[in-house]
């Protein structure tokens, strides 16, 4: 796609060349940059769009695009949002994934942005509100729910008895104190999340000069906090189990239905019949919605024209309205990157892209219109990649199964215990998903660095019957430690490695040989490396504890007992910091951490990794998993069984 800078509008110009986010309001339909110290605050009448930009390790920048609409935002000013964003999409060089945002009903992904929560208070410009400023309202006593362990919905409910439950997180707002009720079936990490939204509504809505206090379902007026809480609303009574039917209400947009295809064809939508969904459908030339009833994408081909895309995302802001579905959510994607879950809802997609990029539609072509604006460049020529993060080309949707080699047999993991691989192990998977025709099946083994050589001949044998009794349809892949594909991580999701091993081959051969037993112990001293690209895409490595095992490129999480640290090098992302936390949810769940900022640490964090010691300090560029692969045919009975090698 070929663009010209009149199409671009100049407050667009020469962003997305650093890490963080930018952010516009939309006034009078036009996109008005919002300053550092007002991100995160939004007006319902308002609508805004957000740009996350994340550097990669290899240099390059992944760029997220998000419009969010209030819900008192005007029709029109929710269509000009989504025309801009586009517009901004095309200054990026048309690589970004947009998505539409409405007021309660956030993704996790723009939410995890604006720590610790997104609370829009009432005003706005072009819907013909005014804003209030904060201090100059009539503290009105408000009643919120909180809903979430790594980011927090948070949303007004009725002030009223009716409006509790057991299952979630309240905080009531009144003007001299601010109360927690913590749900008696809400978790640890959704009581630290929502306290954390108390002190930002405390510094936020009473300049830090209110009283807080923690109420726990169940006690009763005797205590005088809770007594105070259940007073305001007219005393305590006990609280109603959440019926099926009030959950269905709640999820009343993500009713099963059929997805269909429309293709916007000269300003109108022309529905496409078909009885399989397929790659081949798309044009490149044209655009599409896909509408799955909960969510919206539309698919936009390399060759159309920067109108053409515009009127494709007001037709679908347009379907969205005249069905009354405020809370669908609208994601964008662009021939040739597509995400994951897109292609998850095909029949069949191609392994790798049809297409090559030229000049034309690379960012190069902005650069140079950028350029002849007398604009610095070089940032956005930086996010021009000689190589692209490896794509996963595999339905991640599918069921995983996961055993660990112990002597000759094998045994089967808990769905919670599967992604806990010891270096000392050998381990079987086996992964089933949807393929063209039927369902597919990829049978592999998984040998630590650390197993030995008898349990890695027991998982091949064993390995090869499953795939005998799958009649030879199976795939078999053979996987060494620190050589896995990108595939197998994407398969897995979130993968934790330790230390050591658990199987009685392991057990016997450290025994008899005399070599220490270094397992990983949950209540001992441990040092994890965090890596990966994503929340669908990381993995926690037990690594030595000590101080030379860190590296300014990565974030760590270091424990001893209930004492919990995580380390954030200088040379990492937010989305480094994000999956820190993430892993913290599996590896220690129930406890507080202290982050520690490279250059800043305590005495306690170098005294648990033996003193303070030399570490690296170079960026380190991920290494792109190499197209070719060796593949080994083994011919049994006219049948063919083709494992996969990696390393």
């Amino acid at each position: 796609m070929s663009i010209s800078m009149k199409d671009v509008d100049p407050s667009f110009r020469g962003v997305g060349q650093k890490d963080g986010l930018e952010v516009w309001r939309i006034e009078n339909f036009k996109p008005v940059p919002v300053p550092t110290s007002s991100y995160g605050k939004f007006y319902m009448g308002d609508s805004y769009i957000i740009l996350k930009t994340t550097a990669l390790k290899n240099g390059s920048f992944r760029h997220d695009l998000h419009y969010w609409l209030g819900k008192d935002t005007s029709q029109d000013e929710a269509g000009t949002a989504a025309i801009l964003t586009v517009e901004l999409d095309a200054a990026l060089g048309g690589r970004a994934v947009q998505y539409r945002e409405v007021q309660g009903s956030e993704t996790e992904k723009l939410l995890s942005y604006f720590r610790p929560c997104i609370m829009p208070q009432p005003g706005g410009v072009a819907s013909g509100f005014n804003h209030v400023e904060i201090n100059q309202q009539d503290h009105v006593t408000r009643l919120y729910v909180c809903q979430g362990k790594h980011v927090v919905h948070v949303k007004e409910v009725p002030f009223a008895r009716s409006s509790l439950n057991h299952e979630d997180i309240f905080i009531l707002d009144t003007k001299n104190k601010i109360f927690q009720f913590n749900g008696s079936n809400s978790c640890i990490q959704e009581r630290a999340k929502a306290l954390e939204v108390v002190q930002y509504i405390k510094d936020t809505f009473h300049e830090g000069k209110c009283e807080v206090a923690a109420v726990e379902d169940g006690k009763l007026m005797a205590d005088a906090e809770a007594g105070e809480f259940w007073g305001l609303f007219g005393g305590f009574a006990p609280l109603p189990r959440k019926t099926s039917s009030e959950d269905n209400e709640d999820n009343g947009d993500d009713k099963e239905t059929v997805t269909k295809l429309l293709c916007f064809n000269q300003g109108t939508l022309e529905h496409i019949n078909y009885e399989l969904l397929e790659h081949e459908l798309l044009e490149t030339n044209k655009c599409y919605l896909m509408d799955c009833g909960a969510e919206m994408y539309v698919w936009t081909g390399r060759g159309t024209s920067l109108q053409q895309r515009k009127g494709a995302s007001e037709a679908a802001e347009k379907l969205l309205i005249d069905e009354n579905r405020k809370r669908s959510n609208v994601v964008k994607v662009i021939e040739g990157f597509e995400t994951i879950v897109f292609k998850s809802k095909f029949n069949k997609w191609p392994p790798t892209p049809d297409l090559k990029l030229s000049s034309e539609d690379g960012r190069g072509k902005v650069a140079a219109l950028l350029r002849s604006q007398g604009l610095d460049v070089k940032g956005l020529m930086k996010a021009d990649p000689v190589k692209e993060e490896p794509q996963p080309y595999i339905d991640c949707t599918g069921h995983l199964q996961v055993w660990r080699v112990n002597g000759n047999d094998k045994t089967l993991l808990s769905p919670s215990d599967q992604s806990k691989l010891y270096t000392g192990d050998c381990y079987i998977f086996q992964y089933t998903y949807t393929g063209d025709d039927k369902e597919e099946c990829l049978v592999g083994t998984w040998f630590g660095k650390k197993s030995i050589e008898e349990e890695r001949t027991s998982a091949i044998s064993l390995a090869s019957k499953m795939v005998q009794a799958a009649k030879f349809q199976a795939v078999q892949a053979r996987l060494y430690e620190g050589k896995e594909p990108i595939q197998f991580f994407v398969i897995f999701q979130s993968l934790q490695v330790f230390k050591g091993g658990l199987s009685s081959g392991y057990k016997n051969f450290i025994a008899t040989n005399g070599i220490e037993d270094d397992t990983y112990v949950e209540a001992g001293l441990a040092l994890f490396r965090i890596q990966g690209l994503g929340s669908e895409n990381m993995q926690a490595i037990q690594v030595d504890a000590e101080s030379s095992s860190l590296n300014s490129s990565y974030c760590y999480i270091l424990h001893d007992g209930n004492t919990v640290f995580t380390w954030i090098g200088n040379l990492t992302t937010s989305l480094d910091n994000d999956l820190v936390e993430r892993q913290l949810d599996v590896i220690k769940p129930d406890l507080p951490s202290r982050s520690q900022k490279e250059g800043k640490e305590t005495d306690q964090f170098w005294e648990l990794l033996g003193g303070k010691s030399k570490y690296s300090n170079q960026k380190i560029g991920k290494e792109n998993e190499s197209d070719p692969h060796l593949f080994s045919c083994i011919l049994s009975k006219g049948q063919r069984n083709t494992p996969l090698y990696s390393g």
